[in-house]
């Protein structure tokens, strides 16, 4: 009868242990689990309801329905199961829309016209499924590596970046890589997918396989080459090389494994949460996103003071610009270059849930020389890779295909990209503006006429 009475006791207690950690796995683990799914590299679009919860992220939230606990815990599963239902149900809305085709991450070495290309060459943990996420795609040289950090948090979806390391700035691009990898934080291993390129005259002297890069962990009590470096330090500025912008944007838009892509600069800090919001705007397939009409989907940029932090929503970046420690992107340097169609109408309208389609432009009349960064597709035109940065002009080409296509800017209300803190102004460079002169001549005398053969001529479009 004891023995009886003791077993009872015992069972009971485990019965009401497991209780209290169910209770406290639902309290945690609901509120998250969708942008854990969201940020999975999984296949989550392929998942049934059954194999759903099977599902690790899933299981945490199933514990309730099996031990039979309170109503609340019980109604808390039931919520969370709905929202990873409802995320599924984006996915499969956005695959319908775009009809797109997954794209597989396999490293290799390709000659890309004067320069050498290791695609892939440092791959994320997670993999995505075309319809799954939005990725940015970026360039950069090791110098600029420091950004890294400030946009994952910000975007913690996929980020495909190509980084420009010829001869001996090889070796300090792969320490730089590793450090961020190992002694910063783990976002950067599950969602950023490296390239290197360099010019065919400019090889390193020693190139790891891709699968033998990082054989050892990063000491992390080094100071990685990316912080403090001058670019005169540099093997680029040393062999007073250009850099080649648009072979880093070419290279790493294609090969985001996702259908949409945010092509932009390592400097610019997206609002949190774009990705996630635009897929759900994109599944309405309604108004706007209807158009026949080819279609990107603008952001505005802007810079904020050097002390000031970068603002998170649209509510905090405009009282910034009421007070003056945010700017419109360039507004001291070049504001028709970034001059966006009902700008004022957008930075006094309010805050709204989610994202939405806030103006139709056009790049044409006073918006013919806008360069705007955009959410595209993998079938936009890619830029020409004869510009260099240095040069300037080097997204104005692919500006007049899309004038000449009859592309729709939808421009976005309440996603916004964020300068790195420091407001630029103008500086006198002789030497700048004597190679942005001989751009122009390329730019008018080689590549215009091209453009016209190949893309045709529309009134209203210009370089």
């Amino acid at each position: 009868m004891y023995n009886n009475r003791k077993s009872l006791i015992i069972k009971v207690l485990i019965i009401v242990c497991l209780i209290y950690f169910a209770i406290h796995i639902i309290t945690n683990s609901a509120p998250t689990v969708i942008r854990e799914l969201q940020q999975s590299g999984r296949s989550l679009a392929a998942l049934d309801t059954q194999s759903l919860e099977q599902t690790s992220l899933v299981q945490e939230i199933a514990v309730p329905t099996t031990v039979n606990i309170t109503k609340t815990s019980t109604s808390a599963a039931s919520r969370a199961s709905e929202d990873v239902r409802r995320v599924l149900t984006v996915f499969e809305k956005v695959k319908e829309v775009t009809q797109c085709l997954d794209r597989s991450v396999v490293p290799k070495t390709q000659q890309r016209g004067d320069y050498w290309v290791l695609y892939n060459y440092v791959t994320a943990q997670r993999t995505f499924k075309c319809e799954e996420s939005v990725t940015y795609t970026t360039h950069a040289d090791y110098s600029f590596m420091d950004n890294l950090v400030p946009l994952l948090e910000r975007w913690r979806a996929p980020i495909s970046i190509a980084l420009h390391a010829p001869g001996s700035d090889f070796a300090n691009t792969l320490e730089s890589i590793a450090h961020l990898r190992d002694c910063t934080t783990s976002l950067v291993k599950e969602y950023v997918t490296f390239h290197i390129y360099f010019s065919t005259k400019h090889v390193p002297k020693e190139v790891p396989k891709h699968n033998h890069v990082f054989e050892e962990p990063y000491n992390c009590s080094l100071t990685p080459p990316y912080l403090n470096v001058s670019s005169d330090q540099m093997y680029k500025a040393q062999k007073n090389l250009l850099y080649p912008v648009n072979v880093g944007r070419n290279v790493a838009r294609e090969m985001a494994q996702t259908y949409y892509v945010l092509a932009s600069d390592i400097e610019l800090y997206p609002s949190p949460n774009i990705s996630t919001k635009f897929l759900d705007m994109i599944a309405t397939n309604t108004g706007p996103l209807l158009s026949k009409n080819p279609k990107v989907y603008p952001l505005h940029i802007f810079e904020v003071s050097a002390n000031a932090a970068v603002p998170e929503t649209k509510n905090m970046l405009k009282e910034m610009l009421g007070n003056g420690t945010a700017l419109p992107f360039h507004k001291k340097l070049c504001p028709g270059c970034h001059s966006v169609p009902k700008a004022k109408e957008w930075q006094t309208a309010n805050e709204t849930e989610g994202l939405h389609v806030f103006h139709v432009g056009k790049r044409i009349g006073s918006f013919v020389h806008w360069e705007p960064i955009y959410i595209g597709t993998h079938f936009d035109p890619l830029y020409d890779e004869r510009l260099s940065w240095e040069g300037k002009s080097d997204k104005m080409t692919q500006g007049y295909a899309l004038c000449v296509l009859d592309y729709d800017f939808l421009i976005l209300d309440n996603a916004f990209l964020v300068h790195k803190p420091g407001i630029k102004v103008y500086k006198q460079d002789p030497k700048r503006s004597m190679l942005a002169a001989k751009t122009n001549q390329l730019i008018k005398k080689i590549i215009f006429p091209e453009l016209k053969v190949l893309y045709g001529i529309k009134k209203g479009c210009a370089v």
